[in-house]
């Protein structure tokens, strides 16, 4: 099976000749998204650039599946159909219009183009100060997160990407993900504990799993209504949290030192999620109060 996605991706590794450096094949897609308006894939500001864990992650499957070489650059695997005849005419137009405006700049320069006209995606770059001018520096500068005030943020992974996650932490300038899951696994990309802490990391973001904090999977059976959250979050409060006060005082810790930390767990809504009583039960160890952000 192949992800629409995935077409996309090969589609446009055919439209560029069927093989591509890792880094261009990184832009030419984040500017093929630009003309989404439901994007195949997400990007968050790294090493190079714009990045997306999905499709380096794609990319692994794709070589198991025998549709790319295991090498270092993408290239399309031998005697392969075309990939361009699997997806639709808009996408077809989209991939043309990349070609035709950025087809001639690779390396450096399709680098720096990306860097002109998103900034954002410059923040964390090893090499913008070397292909930016001071003034286009100046640009990407102020896109850097300037906060310092000490602020408790909560936010759940339901119906986001790796990348929408990330960029929420990035934009916050939260310095440490605190992962409130009992069993930090998840079916959804990039969420279970490994793959979630790794990309984190390289992004300058610490993470912290505190599985003593967690809700075991059985008590969430059976949760039909606000109330049933309510009474489950109740018996949470009593019986696990008062028996965890020392890692509830760990994460105020935490807090002082780093100043912006996040909660985090499934659930969108933070009603229906304990990362709620864990962040009152740490902000009523603030002596003059603590900042409390949900998202």
């Amino acid at each position: 099976m192949v992800y629409k996605r995935q077409k996309i991706l090969l589609a446009l590794l055919e439209y560029f000749g069927g093989s591509l450096q890792r880094t261009d094949l990184q832009k030419y897609l984040f500017l093929f998204t630009r003309l989404q308006e439901e994007k195949s894939y997400h990007f968050v500001p790294y090493k190079f650039g714009c990045f997306s864990f999905q499709a380096y992650d794609d990319r692994r499957k794709l070589i198991s599946k025998g549709f790319l070489e295991d090498c270092d650059e993408w290239v399309i695997a031998k005697k392969r159909s075309k990939f361009i005849d699997m997806i639709d005419f808009e996408e077809k137009d989209r991939l043309w219009n990349i070609k035709k405006e950025y087809g001639d700049l690779s390396g450096d320069d399709l680098i720096k183009s990306v860097y002109e006209k998103y900034p954002y995606f410059a923040i964390n770059s090893s090499i913008a100060d070397r292909i930016l001018s001071t003034s286009e520096m100046g640009k990407v500068n102020e896109f850097r997160p300037k906060n310092t005030c000490t602020v408790l943020y909560t936010l759940g992974y339901e119906g986001r990407t790796l990348e929408e996650f990330l960029n929420i932490l990035i934009k916050q300038d939260i310095k440490v993900l605190c992962d409130v899951r009992k069993n930090a696994l998840s079916r959804k990309y990039g969420f279970s504990k490994k793959t979630l802490r790794n990309a984190a990391e390289s992004l300058g973001i610490e993470y912290k799993h505190i599985p003593e904090l967690g809700i075991e999977s059985s008590f969430r059976k059976d949760l039909n209504s606000q109330k049933d959250y309510d009474e489950l979050f109740e018996e949470y409060e009593r019986n696990v949290l008062s028996a965890s006060i020392d890692k509830v005082e760990e994460l105020y810790q935490c807090l002082r030192n780093k100043k912006r930390i996040a909660l985090t767990c499934f659930e969108l809504q933070p009603s229906m999620c304990h990362r709620t009583s864990v962040a009152k039960a740490v902000k009523a160890l603030g002596e003059n109060g603590i900042k409390f952000k949900e998202f």
